[in-house]
């Protein structure tokens, strides 16, 4: 459900099946938990939206100086030890890591004029959203409602690191849910896929490099605060606590889950 919202976004037609298997699925669950005397939480991270327009936060900083690049076999790879600034993207969300503190101003008023940023936080910012932590970026960077944030770097596809066409999560600076897709233009996409498995059972090194570089073929992704109340996540219990069809924070969650259980 989560991969074909994020293939085709809000297309009832589409995901209606998907909706209905695992709603088959979570019906199965909470009856066998229930039967056990069990108290249920469902409770989701996220809704999915329509989105649009991809944002390249990397190559934007890397035009300005900020990101530093290694070269290999004529391919390119983003160096984060050596950049001064560069993001790690996910979904609607993207955290700006600065090498230098006197940097991180002069980087965030670069992105606030990006089209598609709808937040820039820093400094204090991120003390008032409670995402202060350790391994927070020292920019955090919300996209508008149709946008999304890329990993991408590279200002030359051509010179596109292996990985950019082939699933490999651990290398790439970055969610890249274009790992989903294969090249709707290649018609011969799947007897490559054949093919390339073929070799591999042959004992062949082969590059599983069928992974189109086209980020306009995500249609659906999260991370902000939805517009419409209907695509907020949700938390629903079998036990009564708290008001009911009220709005509660991410924040909120923990101490309702340790009332859940306790009291």
């Amino acid at each position: 459900l989560d991969y074909n919202l994020q293939r085709y976004g809000l297309d009832f037609k589409i995901i209606s099946k998907d909706l209905n298997e695992i709603d088959a699925v979570v019906k199965q669950l909470v009856q066998h938990y229930e039967s056990l005397d069990t108290r249920v939480i469902l409770i989701s991270e996220y809704g999915i939206t329509n989105v649009n327009k991809p944002i390249h936060l990397n190559r934007i900083l890397r035009k300005e100086g900020y990101i530093a690049i290694r070269e290999e076999r004529g391919l390119e790879l983003l160096d984060a030890g050596q950049s001064d600034a560069f993001a790690v993207a996910d979904h609607q969300i993207a955290h700006v890591y600065c090498k230098n503190d006197k940097d991180i101003g002069k980087v965030a008023t670069l992105i606030k004029a990006v089209e598609g940023v709808e937040k820039v936080l820093y400094g204090e910012d991120l003390k008032d959203y409670h995402i202060d932590h350790d391994r927070c970026g020292d920019i955090v960077v919300v996209a508008d409602k149709d946008s999304w944030f890329t990993y991408y770097f590279w200002l030359d596809d051509a010179k596109a690191p292996d990985y950019a066409r082939m699933v490999d999560i651990h290398k790439k600076p970055g969610y890249d849910p274009v790992e989903m897709m294969t090249d709707p233009k290649d018609k011969l996409v799947m007897a490559k896929v054949v093919g390339k498995l073929i070799k591999k059972k042959m004992g062949f090194r082969t590059v599983m490099d069928i992974i189109p570089i086209d980020a306009t073929l995500i249609k659906g992704s999260h991370g902000r605060i939805t517009e419409d109340v209907e695509d907020y996540p949700i938390f629903i219990s079998n036990h009564s606590f708290g008001k009911k069809n009220q709005t509660i924070s991410a924040i909120q969650v923990r101490d309702l889950i340790e009332d859940h259980l306790l009291n």
